[in-house]
């Protein structure tokens, strides 16, 4: 199984957990120190999108799965599931069916889901689910020059707890923008080999989130 071998301190520093922590939610510093040490523990994410995926991600060996596809009528159980096994679950709440876009879609989601975290590509999602304590990653497609400046003034400005860069199959871009910002960084998208994976944590990320199931296990 990997290892991430970068430490996270490093990247976050003690005194950014710590920040992080909102003066209501002390929860907060806790859920984000444990996710960090899951990810250093096994740094492949499986990403799930159907009920197959599910069943072979609750029984594999990652700590953290994301839920790519889900609805409001399911998304509770799914989270629940994924907790019980002792693995952190992240919801994308962009492909969340039935679900809003705005701040409320985010407090619905933090106050009667529960997740550990979310992912999306909108920075006001971000921003509010910091505020309710959860663990916010934005997701940011890097498809050329303007927009890989585009994420970078973003993460700036939206803070981030952590960011996910698609495609993950370019570590040349993924050393150049974990350098560049001071938060941990995950690839995905296009990972079809064990060879993709090494090279995503060679070039700094902390984590590789991966469809594939047969790469759930390595």
């Amino acid at each position: 199984m990997f290892r991430c071998s970068v430490k996270l301190d490093t990247i976050y520093g003690l005194e950014y957990i710590k920040g992080a922590a909102m003066p209501h939610r002390i929860g907060r510093e806790r859920l984000i120190s444990e996710l960090l040490e899951r990810l250093q523990d096994n740094p492949i994410i499986a990403a799930v999108r159907d009920d197959e995926g599910m069943k072979a991600a609750l029984i594999s060996e990652v700590t953290t799965i994301f839920l790519l596809n889900s609805d409001i009528f399911n998304l509770k159980h799914l989270v629940k599931e994924i907790q019980e096994r002792g693995k952190s679950a992240c919801v994308h709440m962009d492909f969340v069916e039935g679900l809003g876009s705005d701040g409320r879609a985010v407090d619905y989601i933090a106050e009667k889901i529960q997740p550990d975290g979310i992912i999306s590509t909108r920075g006001n999602l971000i921003r509010r689910a910091k505020e309710k304590g959860l663990f916010a990653i934005q997701r940011f497609f890097l498809i050329d020059s303007q927009s890989y400046r585009t994420a970078i003034r973003q993460v700036q400005s939206g803070k981030p707890d952590m960011i996910e860069v698609m495609p993950g199959v370019m570590p040349d871009v993924i050393s150049r923008i974990c350098k560049e910002v001071r938060i941990p960084v995950i690839a995905g998208g296009l990972v079809d080999s064990k060879r993709d994976i090494i090279g995503i944590l060679k070039a700094g990320a902390v984590g590789a989130s991966i469809g594939k199931i047969g790469l759930w296990s390595l």
